[in-house]
């Protein structure tokens, strides 16, 4: 659980610019009361990743797409509790919720060597921080679409790691956000 200190530095870090719209995507396999959360009042803009009408189960599981407030209750929740718990990554653009969703959704199916279609979890922090620096500039460029920026927690939930990226070129930057435990 992050502290106030930590929460603010998190907060200024995700919103450095007031034209700056920042969205949490989340796996709902690893938030608890995921779906309790997103339905309960105030409700957050949000929008399911999948594809398709889902069954109960599998909507408890799926990625989400929320537009997340600097000042707003499941902000702070969701960065107090969820901050170095892989719960997902943050994506700082400067877009409204629908068309960063459909970008966001073309990332969600990556195909094996073999032609075979597999469910890419690019919004676990462990899969992004391994997943980017590996990328062609092309890929660099295809991953983010109009997404400015993405922030994800580090291997020390302690940092913060932004990638962002100039013509293909990823850049990444560490910040410390809490004392190392």
């Amino acid at each position: 659980m992050l502290g106030q200190e930590a929460l603010n530095a998190l907060k200024q870090l995700l919103w450095t610019t007031p034209e700056d719209r920042v969205y949490a995507l989340l796996d709902g396999a690893s938030v608890p009361s995921l779906l309790d959360r997103l339905y309960a009042e105030p409700r957050p803009e949000f929008e399911c990743l999948m594809h398709g009408e889902l069954a109960p189960d599998m909507a408890e599981v799926a990625p989400y797409l929320v537009s997340v407030q600097r000042d707003g209750a499941f902000t702070d929740w969701l960065l107090t509790q969820g901050w170095g718990n892989h719960w997902g990554i943050f994506a700082v653009a400067r877009t409204d919720i629908r068309p960063l969703w459909f970008h966001l959704r073309t990332l969600n199916v990556v195909y094996g060597p073999e032609g075979k279609p597999m469910l890419f979890r690019y919004y676990d922090p462990r899969v992004l921080r391994v997943f980017l620096p590996t990328c062609s500039p092309q890929q660099v460029k295809e991953m983010f679409g109009p997404v400015a920026s993405f922030v994800a927690e580090a291997d020390a939930p302690s940092m913060a790691l932004s990638f962002a990226h100039v013509d293909g070129e990823l850049q990444t930057s560490s910040r410390q956000v809490a004392r190392a435990a």
